[in-house]
């Protein structure tokens, strides 16, 4: 039974999750930051590409991409998602032409949200010579949101658990393995959290579903995964098909 003071923790923790996304996506709707600025000729580590999530632009993402950037990874941006409304398997192949357009291998995907379903379609029915090595997966309703069903937008309507491709998603664990699922302790939007079966799971102690993008402890996260070949490095998480 959730106790009074743990319901108005995570009362609060909605307020700071709406205030920060409110900020960060008017912040968005100004940043004149050209992508071009993260692809670095002489970066050595691998190809990242970024996938937000619904209803946000790449530059949600950006304490994530300037953190991999200063690391030494050129950081791609998919501006033909836009504000990633379109059906996940669409923006796959979204992912797909951008990968071979710019002859793009052992990526590394970093997808929050919605971005890491379009990222584990890719990477299932999309992506036939395997360009894509490795997905860090941050607050991806991978097992779907109940709250979904409430909404009258078919674009958030189709994070249901029951949707179809929600469903054929949760069944194919073939790429598990090459992700790293990172999730707050407490996610306003995915009141199930986000572990995947055989993938590495990292659980935060910070709470939210926008703000901990920017979070410290979220940026450690990410750093350690991308910096561990295969996805794990000792501390950083389990891979585990604990519920």
């Amino acid at each position: 039974m959730t106790s009074v003071s743990q319901l108005a923790r995570n009362a609060w923790a909605w307020v700071l999750d709406y205030r920060y996304v409110v900020y960060w996506q008017a912040r968005g709707l100004l940043d004149r930051t050209d992508p071009a600025d993260y692809l670095d000729p002489a970066a050595t580590a691998p190809p990242v590409l970024l996938l937000p999530g619904i209803y946000e632009r790449w530059q949600f993402l950006r304490p994530v991409a300037d953190l991999l950037r200063d690391k030494g990874h050129p950081v791609h941006v998919l501006t033909r998602l836009r504000w990633n409304t379109a059906p996940v398997a669409a923006s796959a192949e979204h992912v797909a032409a951008y990968l071979q357009e710019h002859d793009l291998r052992e990526v590394l995907v970093v997808a929050h949200s919605k971005g890491g379903l379009i990222g584990k379609y890719a990477m299932l029915r999309a992506d036939p010579e395997a360009r894509i090595a490795r997905m860090i997966a941050v607050a991806t309703p991978f097992a779907g949101s109940r709250y979904a069903q409430y909404f009258l937008a078919r674009s958030i309507r189709a994070f249901s658990p029951q949707d179809r491709t929600v469903r054929m998603l949760g069944a194919q664990l073939e790429v598990n393995t090459r992700i790293t699922s990172i999730w707050g302790a407490f996610d306003p939007h995915i009141p199930g959290g986000s572990r995947l079966e055989g993938a590495t799971n990292v659980p935060l102690r910070t709470s939210g579903h926008f703000r901990i993008v920017a979070d410290p402890e979220l940026l450690e996260a990410v750093r350690r995964a991308a910096a561990a070949p295969g996805g794990q490095s000792e501390g950083l998480g389990s891979r585990s098909s604990e519920a």
